[in-house]
């Protein structure tokens, strides 16, 4: 039976990932948790499960724009598809039980801190192409990306994020000059055969809710479909800026920080990210100015 709250939140979050490629398993699996109280190990397996049947939407899109880098995708392919399987088993021999659904718990919080940080830090330390640039080549380093694909698999089998979250993260430093739009739809394409791998342990050896699996795809379908058709018009700042506030809110209530702090960061935090874009929008029109002006006479 369809939940419809499910089904509204699967429609926001599929937004989400169509748009930045980030956020899916980040953000549906502690709204399962915390919101609906459905139990961490049905959570995390239900939301990988509903992932395989919604993330080859938006890969085909982009496949079919071009914007998909199918060299790089191969890379991460073959480091992410076993890992994810064999963290699934990690999972499964780690404990049982309320033990094993606390230790779920706390390894999505600390995976949630990690992905906030690593948004509030890649602006700091990368630098993309903007809209009007052209499409460079990139040079693919194979070593490194498989170890990002090794290291995203086994978050993903384990806490069902990682995919897009902090993979993505990961990219952005070791690729700093691939356009959004490229890094969304290669990360969309090598996560099809990363969550098929990590569904399959799940559907063998995790706590699959098929009733939620299917109220999180009723949504989560046509939401990741409009999000991957907006994704290259997307106010970036915006997004991540609210990803950040929610996502380091959601990791400290998975780590059981009180209800009291987590509002008084939400205030703290909702400002922070307000300047956060506002000094992004800053920087970015001092660049573009400074791009404008003509070169002076020597």
């Amino acid at each position: 039976m369809l939940d419809w709250g499910i089904v509204v939140a699967g429609l926001g979050v599929g937004l989400v990932v169509g748009m930045t490629g980030m956020g899916g398993g980040a953000l549906m699996m502690p709204i399962l948790v915390l919101i609906f109280r459905s139990e961490p190990l049905a959570a995390v397996s239900s939301d990988v499960v509903a992932s395989l049947a919604m993330r080859p939407v938006g890969a085909w899109l982009h496949v079919r724009r071009g914007t998909a880098n199918l060299e790089l995708s191969k890379w991460l392919i073959l480091g992410s598809v076993p890992s994810a399987f064999l963290g699934v088993l990690a999972l499964r021999f780690v404990g049982s039980g309320a033990a094993l659904g606390e230790r779920v718990k706390l390894s999505v919080g600390v995976a949630l801190l990690l992905v906030a940080l690593g948004l509030v830090v890649r602006p700091r330390v990368t630098r993309r192409p903007q809209s009007g640039d052209g499409l460079l080549p990139v040079k693919v380093r194979p070593i490194p990306t498989l170890l990002i694909g090794v290291l995203g698999g086994a978050i993903v089998g384990m806490t069902s994020i990682g995919s897009g979250s902090l993979m993505m993260i990961l990219l952005l430093i070791l690729y700093p000059r691939l356009r959004l739009s490229e890094l969304v739809g290669t990360d969309l394409l090598q996560a099809v055969p990363l969550i098929a791998s990590a569904s399959a342990g799940h559907l063998l050896f995790g706590h699959v809710d098929f009733g939620l699996t299917a109220s999180i795809l009723v949504g989560g379908l046509p939401g990741i479909y409009l999000g991957a058709q907006v994704s290259t018009r997307a106010p970036e700042s915006v997004l991540q800026a609210a990803l950040v506030v929610v996502l380091f809110a959601t990791g400290l209530k998975m780590l059981g920080v009180a209800t009291a702090v987590l509002g008084a960061f939400m205030v703290v935090g909702t400002i922070a990210a307000v300047a956060w874009i506002l000094g992004l929008q800053q920087a970015e029109r001092r660049r573009r100015e400074s791009a404008a002006e003509p070169p002076t006479a020597s």
